[in-house]
């Protein structure tokens, strides 16, 4: 667990401070806080009043220190610090266990050990939390909110920010449970000023003069320490005092140059000169100003309490105070505009050298250097791309000039993939053609610090800038100019070169999956995930489970889908360091693989810990599909509403260019709104899409066309007596085919193609379709025939959902199927997952304590199976049903099967 020890230690005074009573008598007045807040703006006092509040409490002597920065947004991070600053008041050996263990660190995991450890300890703690308001990941958030809300009484959680966290301080302080100390309560009193100046800072001055500056400094903690260090050395006093005024800004820019003006030349010099560095060290600002007595001074300076701070233990490393910080960048801005640069680059260099290069690359974009920051990306490069920092990439493309990417084949080229990762495909191929005129005028020209790893990234870019093209060419939906790059770039590669061969492959193999030729895109892309492991690139090789697993529901298995996501996401889990940015994307995949199995339980479970593991474990181009799926799950559920607004916002983050779009997220919006028998919301669906015009439709035609032989459906239906639109039941094709003729012609010629294809997942699906259409035609013959190859063919390779989703008239052919000799049992399985379904469904129960496993058994106990058939449908033994049950007659006080399902209905449970 790599910790930060700085982190966890809470800060002791180097000098004396104002007693505040006041305040820290109030923040213990309360019996039993849950929550004791100090909520003000920056430079009030926060930290230390904190402070000393823990000297007064009773637990003074176990406080659980966190000093959070902005990198504490990694729940991880977050986790080890939080769980190490426990562990030094008490033991805490499951939560360390936990939060060490490899591969994702699960924040709710963690967070119950916390509290059930907690819990354990013999005597009260207090957890601080000092500038919470640099944590904004919801993660985060989400972890400390649930510790609040299950602290034991005898723990104490404590917050200085500069807003109010998102938590429910509302409720905490109609309980009594909140003790908070706001701005206005942290103003120095005049009282309090006086002794600040005269104790703290050690001037003399009159009770007028102290009036006068608590005053206009409105009683600002960090106002009233600038006006103590500007009076130093100050012989008329009240002329200062007079003349100080303005705003906090202006003030603080008046008495920072004050500050400096009363300072040495070599110290004020140095100040201004280390300004331009987030963090320092004594030979980094020795590189900075040219002299020798960098760690000496900061010791002064800290000594002298003029706003640094210590980072570690040893005082090697300090910052100065951010508002300080900033206002002494603006002096140095107005005053020496051409040296900032120059420092800069003199940070840049003392990094390069320390072998910091992200550091030394974020100095050089400061310093204006264009070409060494773009070395120094190069160099970078190949690191950033295998771990898919993509985030991180385009900040740093976009932030160099355009003139200088252009001159640069590598970073042209990766400046297309930025363009293909924000959705503007337009852009694609200009920086490729810069790429190509770049490595034509500068062939094979590496930068000063470029890796073996970059010279490789180099040798391959013709092949790379094929692959870019290919995938242009697919978002274009131009499948065969996509092939054609492929196949280039795959010539452009050798045996070794196992990334960039992967890359073609890849492509080679969504183009046969376009296509709609999936007996050649499933060997296609396997191939390509082994060259991706031959690279080592672990994040999409395990990442590549996601289309794979859709080409094996395509192929009509299920079945082989959720093995294939199971055995990558056990993999990633084990997979040493931080969580692989493709982590989230493999719960998202096999919650969909687990939501077509009717096991909406686990498929919730999935999705729920994608999302707890954020954003950073989801690519770019994958981020939609979270939405998607949870649009599933609703829609199983019932709630056809919210999975229509999930649908939006999937359609808000989708991004053409990846994958073939096979399952266009507005029609599968329609198919919601056809389900709720919204037919005019599907109906513009249909008119904008223009997919009854589609002559001759291929595979990527398929899903539209579908979801249009459902609309043609639910318009027949809309016509049956009593249902109401009698128009819209007539409407006639544009050959004149009514909506069931019209539906029987788009369904057979689908037919030849899947099959020839091998997508038994699109012809089970036009098989059922096939078999609605005819029984809606009062055809049952012919609608079992289709439903009977249907379910022989999907059923024992785990479709499920497919079917449920079709709602009453599919339940209906189902019951009748039943009683066929060929396909009853596949029939029967159906019709139970559907009570499944039902089961899984959230909903609030009068009957305490009846857990979801409970539930699923009650329902099946209105059934007309048997005990030892609930048995088998359940995977259980006999033995493990009748303790279900009993447990079940005890929470519903009845005594028999047929007691039990009349009081379950009577309390809405089935």
């Amino acid at each position: 667990m790599a910790v930060l020890g700085t982190k966890l230690h809470r800060p002791v005074p180097r000098r004396e401070l104002v007693p505040r009573p006041r305040l820290t008598d109030r923040m213990v007045a309360g019996a039993h806080p849950r929550l004791v807040l100090v909520s003000a703006p920056a430079g009030s006092g926060k930290t230390t009043l904190l402070s000393q509040w823990l000297d007064t409490t009773a637990a003074g002597d176990r406080v659980a220190w966190v000093s959070l920065d902005e990198a504490d947004n990694d729940p991880r991070r977050f986790l080890e610090h939080l769980v190490a600053a426990l562990q030094t008041v008490g033991d805490f050996d499951e939560a360390v266990e936990r939060v060490t263990s490899a591969g994702p660190v699960p924040a709710d995991a963690v967070m119950e050990s916390v509290v059930n450890e907690l819990d354990l300890q013999p005597r009260g703690i207090v957890i601080a939390l000092d500038d919470y308001h640099v944590v904004e990941a919801p993660e985060v958030q989400r972890a400390v909110a649930f510790l609040l809300d299950h602290l034991p009484p005898h723990a104490v959680l404590a917050i200085a920010t500069r807003a109010d966290p998102a938590l429910p301080l509302a409720r905490l302080r109609a309980r009594g449970e909140l003790v908070e100390v706001r701005g206005v309560d942290l103003r120095f009193t005049p009282d309090e000023a006086g002794s600040f100046l005269s104790d703290v800072m050690g001037l003399r001055l009159d009770d007028v003069q102290v009036a006068a500056l608590e005053s206009r400094t409105e009683g600002w903690a960090t106002g009233l320490q600038l006006a103590g260090l500007s009076l130093r050395g100050v012989e008329d006093t009240a002329r200062f005092v007079e003349d100080f005024t303005g705003s906090h800004r202006f003030v603080l820019d008046y008495l920072v140059e004050e500050v400096l003006r009363h300072q040495p030349e070599p110290v004020r010099r140095f100040l201004l000169e280390t300004s331009v560095l987030d963090q320092l060290t004594g030979p980094l600002c020795d590189a900075l100003t040219g002299a020798a007595d960098g760690s000496a001074t900061l010791e002064m300076l800290d000594r002298g309490n003029v706003f640094v701070i210590a980072l570690d233990d040893e005082r090697r490393w300090y910052r100065y105070h951010h508002l300080f910080a900033d206002a002494l960048k603006a002096r140095l801005g107005a005053g020496s505009p051409l040296r900032v640069p120059l420092l800069h680059r003199a940070a840049r260099d003392w990094y390069a050298a320390q072998r910091r290069p992200e550091d030394a690359l974020r100095h050089a974009l400061l310093a204006e250097d264009p070409e060494r920051a773009a070395d120094l990306l190069e160099a970078l490069l190949p690191d950033v791309r295998r771990e898919r920092r993509d985030v991180e990439l385009r900040e740093w493309l976009v932030a160099l000039p355009d003139d200088t990417v252009r001159g640069r084949g590598l970073l042209a080229t990766y400046r297309a993939w930025s363009s293909l990762v924000e959705g503007d495909l337009d852009g694609v191929e200009g920086w490729l053609s810069h790429a190509e005129a770049a490595l034509v005028a500068n062939p094979a020209v590496a930068a000063p610090d470029a890796s073996v790893a970059a010279l490789e990234e180099l040798r391959t870019l013709p092949a790379t800038v094929a692959i870019f093209r290919a995938s242009a060419a697919q978002a274009h939906g131009d499948t065969d100019a996509s092939e054609r790059h492929a196949r280039r770039a795959l010539e452009l590669t050798g045996p070794a070169d196992h990334m960039a061969r992967g890359g073609a492959l890849g492509f080679l193999g969504l183009a046969a999956w376009a296509r709609g030729d999936l007996t050649a895109a499933v060997p296609a892309f396997s191939r390509a995930v082994d060259s991706l492991a031959g690279a080592g690139d672990v994040a999409d090789e395990l990442g590549s489970a996601v289309v794979l697993g859709s080409m094996w529901l395509a192929r009509g298995r299920p079945d082989e889908a959720r093995r294939l996501y199971s055995r990558a996401l056990s993999t990633a889990q084990r997979h040493p360091g931080d969580a692989l940015t493709t982590l989230g994307d493999l719960h998202v995949g096999l919650a969909d693989v687990l939501l077509e199995q009717g096991d909406l339980a686990a498929a919730a479970e999935h999705l729920a810990t994608a999302r707890s593991l954020g954003e950073s474990t989801s690519l770019f181009e994958n981020r939609y599909r979270w939405f998607v799926a949870a649009a599933r799950l609703r829609r199983a559920q019932g709630d056809l509403e919210a999975a229509v607004d999930l649908l939006d916002r999937a359609q808000q983050l989708h991004l053409p260019g990846f994958f073939p779009e096979l399952h266009p997220v507005a029609a599968q919006r329609a198919r919601v709104r056809i389900a709720q028998g919204r037919l005019a919301d599907a109906t513009d669906w249909a008119r904008t899409r223009e997919v009854e015009q589609v002559d001759e439709p291929g595979y990527l035609d398929e899903y539209d066309q579908l979801t249009l032989v459902r609309l043609l459906l639910a318009r027949h239906r809309a016509g049956d007596p009593g249902a109401g639109d009698d128009q819209v039941a007539h409407e006639r094709s544009g050959d004149g085919r009514a909506p069931l003729d019209e539906a029987r012609f788009r369904l057979e010629r689908l037919v030849p193609d899947a099959a020839k294809g091998g997508r038994d997942g699109s012809l089970v699906e036009i098989w059922m379709l096939q078999a609605l259409v005819q029984d809606a035609a009062g055809d049952r013959r012919a609608a079992l025939s289709h439903l009977e190859a249907a379910l022989v063919r999907a059923v024992p390779a785990g479709f499920v959902g497919l079917f449920l989703d079709e709602g009453e008239p599919m339940d209906r052919l189902l019951a009748t199927a039943e009683r066929m000799p060929t396909a009853g049992a596949d029939a029967r399985t159906l019709r139970h997952a559907a009570y499944r379904r039902v089961v899984a469904v959230p909903a609030p129960t009068a009957v305490e304590g009846l857990s979801d496993r409970e539930r699923e058994v009650l329902v099946l106990l209105a059934t007309a199976l048997s005990g030892p058939e609930i048995a088998r449908e359940l995977f259980v033994s006999v033995n493990t049903l009748r303790t279900h049950t009993k447990h079940i007659f005890t929470k519903l006080d009845v005594r028999t099967r047929r007691a039990a399902v009349s009081r379950a209905s009577e309390l809405g449970l089935i």
